[in-house]
């Protein structure tokens, strides 16, 4: 199972690769910087062209409720300098910014066995680092950081209303490692 796990993993990610290559589905120049991603009023944002410049952590499979394979696949990308920097000192940079891609999986028979691959786009989680607090009005800032998902057919919206109810929930797990599931990119294992 751990081999079919890693195969499965791998076929993910290189279907990302492919996807990228074959035309993306975010154009332009990646914006790196924390002003580009959040507004005045602290609403975040899909960062664009994050593919061409951010750095790939990795991603995880979630398993499918019955049967073999996944039912969705997670590719996350952090902006340039996030894994030096976690490198070097065990945490996340100031500024630092998550984009996790959330793919519905498609499952097939291949060589190697049942393998999962990303298949359609449901929409993407994004993270930014925020120590500060700097937007403690809005409801989508707290615990470090600033939490929105985005539907696949509007990356300019959120629907995320409350980090405490929509995002933070899934991440409560992680709090030790700053509310990310940091064992699971292999970049940043130190």
């Amino acid at each position: 199972m751990k081999n079919a796990n890693v195969v499965i993993n791998w076929i993910a990610g290189a279907a990302l690769v492919a996807i990228a290559v074959v035309g993306g589905l975010i154009g332009g120049g990646a914006e790196s910087n924390e002003k580009a991603i959040a507004d005045a009023d602290g609403n975040l944002h899909v960062p664009k062209g994050y593919r061409s410049s951010y750095q790939m952590l990795g991603s995880w499979a979630v398993a499918a409720d019955q049967g073999q394979g996944s039912k969705e696949i997670h590719a996350v990308y952090a902006s340039p300098g996030v894994i030096d920097s976690y490198l070097k000192t065990g945490r996340f940079p100031e500024g630092a910014v998550l984009v996790k891609e959330v793919f519905e999986a498609a499952t097939e028979q291949m060589t190697t066995g049942a393998v999962s691959r990303a298949g359609t786009l449901k929409g993407w989680f994004i993270m930014l680092k925020d120590s500060s607090n700097r937007n403690p009005a809005n409801k989508l800032w707290g615990d470090g950081w600033g939490w929105s998902w985005f539907e696949a057919n509007n990356p300019a919206k959120t629907t995320s209303t409350d980090y405490k109810t929509d995002c933070q929930s899934c991440h409560a797990p992680a709090q030790a490692t700053d509310w990310v599931y940091v064992e699971g990119y292999p970049p940043l294992k130190r």
